[in-house]
């Protein structure tokens, strides 16, 4: 009899069986009071406890809160409270964690010097960790997350979850760092040049431990070496980048011989960056094969490619302005001396004997081109470059093309009617096709002389 077909039923249930055997195991609610005594707080601690292992967790909430309202000054008050938090956290779900969280903050904020403070706050850096979404989607709860792994790091620096904590931000700003890296690579590939180069200048300046630095550089360059010889320099800063700070990079080899192709220096390694980038690819684990298989399954983020070391960015991101934005006036003004300009405007009345218009007339009286709506020159009179470089050339060769078609038509048109002015036949005078007319007659007589009388 051929047992293989049922093979993977028995695998099925072998794995639900599992699954309920794990879910009856009892996770034991860790506590360091063990005093062994019959006073009536510690007996609806332990109560409360006892529920707590078991699932009840309204009723230990019920017993907690009870000891908390009755015995005021009890020595198990600070334990109490934590133990409601984690009651909430247990019993999970997004009405649990909500409670959670706003638990922890309350014992935080009522107990900011015990050893159970920074665990609290590790608790709540988890419960956002845990509700990460994926890089490409929404990044509220990893924003969140992120905050919180700070505020772990910076009130409890000495704590036994530091570490963890340092670990979660690096992991968390690998995610934010993708996302960024997303929007950015969106632009680079539909030539949306000034957008792509702003956004990933500013993805490196802020993350530097995320894995696609080195991508998110070479990328920069390229945009910025597309918006004209005006923005060489911005490149070459880019791809000098890549070679020294990112020299293991997939992208470091094309930073080299674009650095060659516009005749700029290339740049020593950076030893600290070498072995750092050393020390994560050693340090890589690939996810298996299932983790791969079932990835479409997880609401999570990938997280394999996060760095282990380093330390993790404890700054907000600056708000940043792409370099193709012309440059604020800075020059002294005339009026005030300083050097941020003025933005003060007068009006005066124009007197009779005031002749500044004929001695300082506009563009228009000078003959100066009007300028199209839309454009921004720079000081050589060179249009800035813009997102929509793409789009406007297409639209131009557009016009182009209407404009010699109806060139070409207007000028066959004419062609056709010249053609039929030398074609059409001579009329005579008496308006009957193919007869000469008087005046083409060699007898024909002159206006000026009298005509034959008839014979009579």
């Amino acid at each position: 009899m051929d047992f293989s077909k049922f093979l993977p039923k028995r695998a099925i249930l072998l794995a639900l069986s599992f699954g309920l055997l794990a879910g009856c195991i009892r996770h034991k609610y860790e506590t360091p009071i063990v005093k062994n005594t019959q006073q009536p707080d510690k007996v609806l601690f332990d109560q409360a406890m006892n529920d707590i292992e078991r699932g009840r967790y309204e009723t230990a909430r019920i017993s907690l809160q009870t000891l908390m309202n009755t015995y005021e000054s009890s020595e198990y008050m600070a334990k109490a409270k934590l133990a409601i938090a984690d009651s909430w956290f247990r019993e999970g779900g997004a009405n649990g964690m909500a409670q959670a969280e706003a638990e922890y903050k309350d014992f935080i904020l009522f107990y900011p010097g015990m050893e159970e403070a920074a665990q609290a706050q590790n608790r709540v850096c988890e419960i956002h960790y845990k509700q990460m979404d994926k890089s490409d989607r929404d990044i509220t709860q990893t924003l969140r997350a992120e905050d919180e792994c700070r505020q772990l790091l910076v009130q409890f620096p000495n704590s036994k979850f530091a570490p963890l904590a340092a670990q979660r931000l690096r992991n968390i700003q690998e995610s934010l760092a993708d996302h960024e890296f997303v929007v950015g690579n969106f632009y680079w590939k539909r030539e949306m040049n000034p957008a792509a180069a702003n956004r990933l200048n500013a993805l490196v300046n802020q993350y530097p431990l995320f894995s696609k630095d080195g991508d998110a550089l070479y990328e920069a360059g390229d945009a910025y070496s597309k918006m004209g010889p005006r923005f060489r320099k911005q490149a070459g800063e880019m791809f000098s980048r890549v070679v020294a700070d990112y020299p293991l990079s997939d992208r470091a080899q094309d930073a080299k011989r674009r650095l060659e192709e516009m005749e700029m220096p290339i740049p020593q390694v950076d030893r600290a960056a070498y072995d750092h980038e050393k020390y994560e690819i050693e340090n890589y684990k690939k996810p298996g094969l299932m983790a791969r298989g079932t990835d479409w399954l997880r609401s999570g983020p990938d997280l394999s490619h996060a760095a282990k070391s380093g330390t993790p960015t404890m700054t907000d991101p600056k708000r940043t302005i792409p370099a193709s934005v012309p440059v604020p006036n800075t020059e002294v003004a005339s009026n005030t001396g300083s050097g941020t300009g003025t933005a003060e405007v007068s009006a005066t009345t124009v007197s009779a004997t005031d002749n500044s218009l004929d001695r300082k007339p506009d563009a228009r009286s000078s003959g100066g081109a009007a300028k199209p709506s839309g454009t921004t020159t720079t000081q050589n009179g060179q249009p800035l470059p813009t997102n929509r470089d793409k789009d406007l050339q297409k639209y131009r060769e557009q016009q182009a093309k209407k404009q010699a078609k109806a060139e070409k038509k207007k000028k066959k048109n004419q062609n056709s009617n010249d053609q039929q002015n030398q074609v059409q036949p001579a009329q005579s005078s008496t308006g009957q096709p193919g007869v000469p007319s008087p005046a083409t007659n060699g007898n024909s007589v002159t206006a000026n002389q009298n005509p034959p009388s008839p014979q009579r």
